[in-house]
């Protein structure tokens, strides 16, 4: 994987690792490396098959095969114990890695994601979006969903991020993490047994992961914040950077650094 690794000074704060959804890359997080890289070391990778990190050769890539990578970036970067933050298809991995080492994770942030596995009909869907994405690239699906991933009344440049982060993704990439997508297992019981804090955030506009799904969440997890970011789709930490920035900041000093 490609990471955004800013340099910063020798810092006591606990590292923090952001993990972007689909279909986009690390510069979705702009936002918040520009705000958090002054006081802590922040790592926003490419994951396999965006960006610029390499293409696999798997025609499926499970969200376990993620988690091993970020764990794998962690070692590589010396990162002994962290919080992690995923966006959707983020926050998944997210817990993917919860089960997967969660002595390492001080905290998390889930950001307008759910934990739920993949019903029937969403395993059809995502795998005949797959097909689509192979066929069609991913210009026609971009179109489609932008002012679902941002909400129609979002600021034009950040619409055009987007559009632009979707139609520079591999199709085959795409395609592969739905696939992967497609059979993640049930992350529920694991939220009740998760002890170290968590923030849960959602746009209060969101249609792809309603306030509802938050709301679960928050009331799954033992030692949980919700935050609801008005006037902000899927994608808050982009359309409403200062209330999300505000929001990560109050959570990290009160429940993640205080008792570094």
């Amino acid at each position: 994987m490609t990471p955004i690794t800013p340099i910063t000074p020798l810092t006591p704060f606990t590292p923090l690792v952001l993990i972007h959804g689909h279909p986009f890359d690390r510069t979705m997080w702009t936002p918040q490396i520009e705000e958090f890289s002054a006081t802590r070391q922040v790592i926003a990778p490419d994951l396999r098959g965006y960006g610029t990190s390499p293409l696999a050769p798997d025609t499926v890539t499970p969200l376990s095969r993620f988690a091993q990578d970020i764990e794998a970036l962690l070692d590589e970067s010396k990162v002994e114990s962290c919080v992690l933050g995923g966006l959707s298809m983020g926050g998944q991995i997210v817990m993917e890695c919860c089960a997967r080492f969660p002595e390492r994770v001080r905290g998390v942030v889930l950001a307008d994601t759910f934990p739920a596995p993949e019903t029937p009909e969403g395993h059809v869907a995502r795998n005949t979006m797959a097909d689509r994405l192979l066929d069609e690239g991913m210009g026609g699906y971009a179109d489609e969903v932008l002012e679902k991933m941002v909400a129609p009344y979002a600021d034009a440049g950040v619409k055009a991020h987007v559009h632009r982060m979707m139609t520079a993704t591999d199709p085959r990439g795409a395609a592969a993490a739905l696939r992967g997508r497609a059979l993640r297992p049930d992350y529920r019981p694991l939220l009740t047994r998760l002890t170290v804090p968590a923030l849960v955030v959602v746009g209060a506009d969101d249609e792809f992961t309603p306030v509802a799904d938050a709301e679960a969440m928050h009331a799954a997890l033992p030692d949980s914040t919700l935050q609801v970011i008005e006037r902000s789709a899927h994608m808050p930490n982009l359309e409403r950077p200062t209330k999300f920035n505000r929001a990560l900041a109050d959570f990290l000093a009160a429940r993640i650094d205080t008792a570094a």
